[in-house]
């Protein structure tokens, strides 16, 4: 999906000036902490994936998105899945009121919590999977638009990279951001300035992006 989330490479938006780590704080203000206290407290109910949280929060109108905070777009995404997931009504939504009682749903206690935050969510898959390409491989992204969610960057879609990475068998994203938990494998591709930014490329960093084979085809 093509979205205002995805700004890497895009022109007009001037450079980033990101706060110190060392200065930054974790909330700009308490709302934030609630924020994010109630979207992790809704994901442990289980009724949607990481891949789909991302989704929802990426199908806002781009200037809502653009203009809202880190958080507020959290918020929106959270209140798109709960009302597409049948948990609250618009209605529900819109006075803050419930009609009817919650249930059905398995809500873990504080020791519960702990250990699902302990846990985390892993994506390697056990799965024999042989994967198409080996290190050293020269790759081209391919230049696919969906209209769904991808984690393949606008910026590298139809450029050439070198295999320099093999992750394994992981979840492929753009498959569970529609619920289905499918695996594919998972490479770290390296592109050099130039093949991304063309001859005014400065500096001779190589840009490592993590790619799922879907995205991949032979040069």
């Amino acid at each position: 999906m093509n979205g205002p989330h995805d700004l890497g490479g895009q022109h007009g938006l001037g450079k980033v000036n990101p706060e110190a780590e060392a200065e930054e704080p974790v909330f700009h203000d308490d709302w934030e902490r609630r924020a994010f206290a109630v979207t992790v407290a809704c994901g442990f109910l289980g009724q949607w994936n990481i891949d789909e949280g991302r989704y929802a929060r990426e199908r806002q109108h781009p200037v809502d998105y653009l203009r809202n905070t880190y958080y507020e777009n959290w918020m929106s995404g959270l209140e798109t899945l709960l009302v597409e997931k049948g948990m609250v009504t618009a209605g529900e939504l819109e006075t803050g009121k419930a009609t009817g009682p919650a249930t059905g749903y398995k809500v873990p206690d504080i020791e519960g919590a702990k250990k699902i935050l302990a846990t985390g969510g892993p994506t390697r898959m056990a799965d024999d999977i042989v994967p198409a390409f080996e290190i050293a491989d020269q790759v081209r992204v391919t230049n696919n638009h969906p209209l769904t969610h991808t984690r393949a960057p606008r910026y590298v879609r139809g450029r050439i990279g070198t295999i320099a990475r093999l992750h394994g068998v992981h979840v492929f994203a753009d498959a569970n951001a529609q619920g289905h938990r499918d695996g594919a494998p998972l490479y770290s591709v390296r592109f050099e300035p130039r093949e991304l930014w063309g001859d005014s490329a400065t500096g001779r960093d190589p840009v490592y992006v993590d790619l799922w084979e879907p995205y991949l085809e032979a040069t």
